[in-house]
């Protein structure tokens, strides 16, 4: 069992003990897509599997969170927040923006590119790289600003 699972299965059971209602329910939800993966890959997940997961979760509650804003279910939407937060905790360190581009200027020296075609193969070398740790939309917008530039 991954370390980061083996705190999430922690986190869950203090929640419990706590009856901390709302938090269980954001922990369970978490752990059903872990065990679901699992099931389906039939393989224990690693850590970065459970951070792509809570990733996955975490652009689903995003896009939920806008749409319940735009229909004014600020209840729903509030309860959606809730739940960023608390998959928020187990995200790792989130990279600086100097951080990324630093990232981005080495892959593109390394990989010598030549303009925007090679944006799919610099996305697919960053992205190992910076899962969990940057919003993969915000370095897609970097890449292609410094591409047009080539």
């Amino acid at each position: 069992m991954s370390e980061l699972k083996s705190r999430i299965t922690e986190d869950m059971k203090n929640a419990m003990r706590a009856k901390d209602a709302p938090r269980l329910s954001a922990l369970r939800l978490l752990l059903a897509a872990i065990k679901q993966r699992e099931v389906d890959e039939r393989r224990d997940q690693t850590d970065a599997d459970v951070v792509a997961a809570i990733e996955r979760m975490l652009k689903q509650r995003r896009d939920s969170i806008s749409q319940f804003e735009a229909a004014q279910r600020h209840d729903l939407a509030d309860a959606e927040k809730f739940e960023v937060s608390v998959l928020l905790v187990y995200m790792p360190q989130a990279l600086s923006e100097a951080e990324i581009d630093a990232m981005v200027t080495e892959a593109m020296a390394r990989l010598g590119v030549a303009g925007p075609k090679d944006m799919g193969r610099l996305m697919a070398d960053l992205k190992p790289k910076l899962a969990g740790k940057a919003d993969m939309t915000v370095v897609s917008a970097l890449l292609k600003g410094k591409l047009a530039g080539h």
